[in-house]
């Protein structure tokens, strides 16, 4: 429900994307003034003390070497939504994606700090798994499952354990990224939070986590060669069989009000509050002692040269475009560059249409493809989607401060409430709840998600208590 456009950094070498030589001026600032020929594993995990001068990485309107991303702040305030795409991750051939959906008064600085911290605590934890294996970490992590050779026993068990492997890594990190937000000395999360979806696309494995209710769909063509709608990931709602007996064995409670029944909300078992609309998420951990946990759904899949592209995206293009509208849009797209704009460009009108008198959303959507294969300059030029121009007249955000910083069923809308049959199987993750910490609420008693229509808030209000308030 919200994020940021950052127009901090503005370096030579985090703005760079189209795979050109970088100067060595950035890699003195990467690397700690080693210059080097060509980047290693070790590289990069080295860098992520100095995120601006990291090549290939975007986070701000525009497009890298195989995608384009693209957000608009709705009509409730400062734009909560956050995205990256960082190519050469960990690797040549593998890239990261993520859509961050902040909420509450806070969400669009945990929505940051989750964008620039995730991904290199996932990288982090690949590095020392890496380091852990022996040879075998090598096809792990550098070969592609779909290329193994040998016999099929073999084979399987080596994806089997690339697959132990990247959920490791996802939990883990996934893990590590809440406890940083509980422990934020700056940054007060007790009822701010956000949603992520992440992917690592490295050759043609791809690797997904996520928490919350922002989307990844893929955009592949059928047996007679027409363009379809995947799934790739559920909106972990609070009404999802599983999702909603975790919350009540742990006293929480899931209802929906009565002016809004599509949206069922998580309140606290003694208070109408904060009536959070999913059921995991980064932070609100005025809920996590109350089923609202963050532990990621993971998904593994072996694309095939009949998948064209994947779409992440906010809420705020779901709750008013279908899996198939998406794709339709996207394919039909003059160019790729213009896609991921076109595709809010189009959520925004249908805000319009459909809930005339709700406050448009923030929108999000990075749109992957997956030949490879971006537009020329030229094109990109003509379509008028330079990052200057994007983010003078679309992002209305100010520079950030990291301080105080197999295929699921197709759904209509996001806040969609599924039947028991669709959902049942939706996810393979034991239960599992974090810790029990405390932390106090914040100062701002002002905000709150009661303006308008609620239907485009992810909280109602804000708990009116916390256990650490001072007595009078």
């Amino acid at each position: 429900m919200g994020g940021c456009v950052s127009t901090s950094s503005k370096s030579t070498c985090s703005s760079r994307s189209n795979g050109d030589a970088f100067s060595p001026s950035c890699w003195d600032i990467g690397f700690f003034g080693q210059k080097r020929t060509k980047r290693t594993f070790s590289d990069h995990v080295i860098a992520l003390q100095h995120l601006p001068s990291i090549p290939n990485r975007i986070f701000m309107n525009g497009k890298s070497r195989t995608s384009c991303i693209f957000t608009q702040q709705g009509r409730k305030g400062i734009n909560q939504d956050a995205m990256i795409v960082w190519e050469d991750f960990m690797s040549e051939d593998a890239i990261f994606c993520g859509i961050f959906d902040g909420h509450g008064p806070h969400g669009h600085l945990v929505a940051r700090k989750v964008r620039d911290a995730l991904p290199l605590k996932l990288l982090s934890f690949l590095h020392s798994q890496r380091s852990r294996e022996n040879g075998s970490s090598k096809t792990c992590f550098g070969g592609n499952v779909n290329k193994l050779d040998g016999d099929p026993e073999k084979d399987g068990s080596a994806e089997d354990k690339q697959n132990s492997l990247w959920r490791e890594a996802f939990l883990k990190s996934y893990k590590a990224m809440d406890k940083e937000l509980r422990s934020h000395p700056n940054l007060d999360c007790f009822c701010s939070g956000s949603t992520a979806v992440t992917l690592v696309k490295q050759g043609s494995n791809l690797f997904m986590g996520y928490i919350g209710d922002s989307r990844a769909i893929m955009g592949s063509k059928d047996s007679s060669d027409s363009m379809v709608a995947v799934q790739l990931t559920v909106d972990l709602k609070p009404d999802l069989p599983r999702e909603a007996e975790r919350i009540k064995r742990c006293k929480g409670r899931v209802f929906a009000l009565q002016d809004e029944p599509e949206v069922p909300r998580v309140w606290l078992p003694f208070d109408d509050a904060p009536g959070l609309a999913m059921a995991r998420a980064f932070g609100d951990f005025c809920l996590k002692e109350y089923g609202v946990i963050s532990i990621p759904e993971f998904s593994h899949r072996i694309l095939t040269d009949k998948d064209q592209f994947i779409v992440l995206a906010s809420d705020g293009v779901w709750d008013v475009l279908s899996n198939e509208e998406v794709v339709d849009i996207v394919s039909s797209a003059p160019t790729r560059s213009s896609a991921a704009r076109i595709l809010v460009d189009s959520a925004a009108r249908e805000w319009k249409l459909k809930y005339p008198t709700s406050k448009m959303d923030d929108c999000a959507v990075i749109c992957l493809f997956l030949d490879g294969k971006m537009d020329s300059e030229s094109d990109y030029e003509e379509q008028c989607f330079s990052s200057a121009t994007l983010q003078s007249n679309h992002s209305g955000n100010a520079a950030e401060s990291d301080d105080g910083q197999k295929s699921e069923p197709s759904l209509q809308r996001n806040f969609t409430v599924r039947s028991s049959e669709e959902s049942e199987n939706y996810g393979r993750l034991p239960f599992e709840l974090e810790g029990n910490g405390e932390v106090a609420m914040g100062e701002d008693q002002n905000w709150s998600g009661l303006e308008g229509v609620t239907r485009v808030n992810s909280l109602v209000q804000l708990p009116r208590f916390s256990e650490e308030r001072p007595s009078a």
